[in-house]
């Protein structure tokens, strides 16, 4: 009995010490997952929750196991070795077998995490968009012979059946040197509305975006995609008058700051302009309500149409069209990002869609090439006035404690600014309140927060030179503080 019961503590610690083993190779295959899509040691243990020399030891770990460096050094980061290119589909599916996994048992949890609740951002929108409309994919036809594939392209004319124009735009640009082009404004056009209209195959839609973003997109093709949004949306004709100031804002979830800017559009509405807000803050965020939330917190109407919105500026000088129930189908696509982890043309071209057709406009931009082409398509559209902030990224608004250049249009020439950075004054200290109570109280005056307000102003001024064509920043600051210090205080 004695020996009977030796031996099954000893099968026992057998078995615990496989399963350590088993636990220790999953933790390895985890961290080299996350290498390889981080291509950082930094980078990869903040993405699971580790130090940078934990995951430095399960690196050394890995290549003691595989013999192999794995990644080698270089300026842009690691570089996985061939063996490590070579585990990197498997790794990746065992990963994401244990995140479903995991998902799985959060999903039977409440879905809105303790520190979303906190912000104060989270709340219900006007609706959720559709699925992306697609048409069922099919096999594609077999790429035609050189001597062929001109006279191909050729005989597909513009009464032709969606799928095969949309295949003609793709062949046009991405069959390589010496045999492609950039589409023609039309043709873009054409491509997109297609796309819009649902017709198109969803192989087509990921063949024609990376193409683009591989070859880098013109500013020609980028105006065809903008109107033929506008197109899509129904936007007011150019030249009716119906909105002094267009305002996109497009944030990223990763954005955790409060909305200043709103506040901003808030003060030049009061100054007698009518300015139009759209945009969408992410897709999957538990926070995509955010600017819907904010808005409604403002008084600022928040629009479903493009005629609603006509409607909003003529009772109250400012409206918010929240870009999932203006445009479903262009919100499905920008969600793409996710399945290709690239920013696509389209994002160039939401910022310009200008639904109400305002005179002038002001966008954010922060990275230089994008700031040239975003000018280029702006003039190709007939816009004479415009405001790019030149440091901030995907929505307008100021950063005062950073020299910040404009780039601007006025009149239809380009007009650029240079305004040095302030002096910050120190960072505020609140407790107590959620980031959407402390935002509101800025504005009503309950919480005073040098730096939030100087945010706010400096952001107004930049809208009012872009409506007003003058290159006095500094008087332009001047009425925003005027205009901040008569604000009506009463939450909405």
């Amino acid at each position: 009995m004695i020996a009977s019961e030796a031996a099954d503590e000893t099968t026992v610690g057998s078995d615990s010490s496989e399963r350590q083993t088993d636990l220790r190779k999953l933790r390895l295959l985890l961290a080299l997952d996350a290498l390889l899509r981080e291509n950082s040691v930094s980078r990869a243990a903040a993405s699971v929750g580790l130090q940078p020399s934990a995951m430095s030891r399960l690196l050394g770990q890995l290549r003691d196991d595989y013999d192999d460096p794995l990644f080698l050094r270089t300026g842009h980061g690691l570089r996985p070795t061939p063996l490590a290119e070579s585990l990197r589909l498997r790794v990746r599916a065992v990963a994401a077998e244990t995140e479903a996994l995991f998902g799985a048992d959060r999903s039977r949890r409440p879905s809105t995490s303790v520190q979303a609740r906190h912000s104060g951002w989270v709340g219900q929108g006007l609706s959720n968009a559709p699925p992306l409309s697609v048409r069922p994919s099919r096999l594609l036809e077999g790429e035609p012979a050189p001597e062929d594939f001109a006279a191909k392209l050729a005989g597909i004319g513009g009464d032709a059946a969606p799928q095969k124009r949309l295949a003609r735009c793709i062949a046009t640009i991405g069959t390589g040197a010496g045999r492609s082009r950039p589409l023609s404004e039309d043709e873009a056009e054409d491509a997109l509305a297609i796309i819009l209209a649902g017709e198109a195959d969803p192989v087509q839609i990921g063949a024609l975006m990376t193409v683009l973003h591989y070859r880098g997109p013109t500013a020609i093709e980028i105006a065809g995609f903008v109107r033929a949004m506008r197109r899509h949306i129904g936007a007011v004709e150019p030249g009716e008058g119906a909105a002094d100031l267009d305002w996109p804002c497009y944030l990223s979830p990763k954005l955790k700051t409060a909305p200043w800017f709103l506040h901003a559009a808030r003060l030049v509405a009061a100054a007698g302009h009518r300015v139009v807000l759209h945009g969408n803050y992410g897709e999957e965020s538990e926070e995509r309500h955010k600017l819907e939330v904010a808005a409604a917190c403002a008084g600022i109407p928040i629009c479903r149409s493009v005629e609603a919105a006509h409607d909003a500026l003529s009772a109250a000088g400012i409206a918010y069209l929240p870009l999932s129930v203006l445009a479903p189908q262009i919100y499905r696509l920008l969600g793409l990002y996710r399945l290709m982890e690239m920013r696509m043309p389209l994002n160039a071209a939401i910022h310009l869609l200008n639904p109400l057709s305002a005179r002038a406009s002001l966008l954010g931009v922060a990275n230089p090439s994008s700031r040239t082409i975003s000018r280029d398509i702006a003039l190709l559209l007939g816009t004479q006035d415009l405001t790019i902030l030149g440091n901030t990224r995907d929505h307008a608004e100021f950063t005062p404690y950073r020299q910040t250049p404009l780039f601007r249009l006025v009149a239809g020439e380009p007009s650029d600014l240079i305004v040095p950075a302030a002096a910050a004054p120190p960072a505020e200290l609140r407790t107590g309140l959620s980031s959407r109570e402390y935002w509101q109280a800025v504005w009503t005056g309950a919480a005073r927060d040098e730096r939030a307000e100087t945010i706010i102003m400096t952001t107004a001024a930049a809208a009012l030179i872009s409506l007003d064509g003058s290159d006095d920043f500094a008087a332009a600051c001047r009425t925003a503080r005027a205009l901040w210090s008569a604000r009506s205080r009463h939450p909405a």
